[in-house]
């Protein structure tokens, strides 16, 4: 199964989710991130709060929706309000699609702590989507039942 995590400027959430599901996820599914509009670079608090977290950085870079033309992904996840707005392009097919809004954490807080604490529960608010999905019994589930499962999971 393969999942693409949409953001606007894939620095921040979507980068997070990819680098977090890839982390968690059981052989066989594999996620990926990409932005409309990137911003060419991955932020430097996502990079720290994955590191605080133990999660690797290997392959993580900001890029456009276009480098995946081929990948035709199951789940095309956005996760900011922008992104969810936004038509997915023709060439990801029939893959369902779910949002599971966050707030962007990038340039919140006033001091090094707060950004810290913000990303930080970005990251758990990440981690909990990923392991309900996870959890999900999803050889047993329709297409249906699965978006409407994932629409749940973007509720909490």
């Amino acid at each position: 199964m393969k999942i693409l995590f949409l953001c606007t400027a894939n620095s921040c959430r979507s980068i997070l989710a990819e680098a977090i599901f890839n982390h968690l996820a059981p052989t066989g599914m594999r996620a990926y991130s990409a932005g409309s509009r990137p911003s060419g670079e991955v932020h430097p608090q996502s990079l720290k709060a994955l590191q605080r977290a133990g999660i690797q950085l290997t392959g993580l870079h900001s890029k456009a929706q276009g480098v995946h033309e081929g990948l035709r992904p199951d789940l095309v996840i956005t996760l900011c309000h922008n992104a969810a707005s936004e038509p997915c392009p023709a060439y990801f097919g029939s893959a369902i699609k779910a949002h599971w809004g966050l707030p962007d954490p990038a340039g919140q807080g006033d001091s090094q702590a707060e950004v810290d604490a913000l990303f930080d529960r970005t990251v758990a608010s990440i981690e909990q989507r990923v392991s309900a999905f996870l959890s999900l019994p999803l050889g047993q589930l329709g297409t249906q039942e699965l978006s409407s499962a994932l629409a749940a999971i973007g509720q909490h």
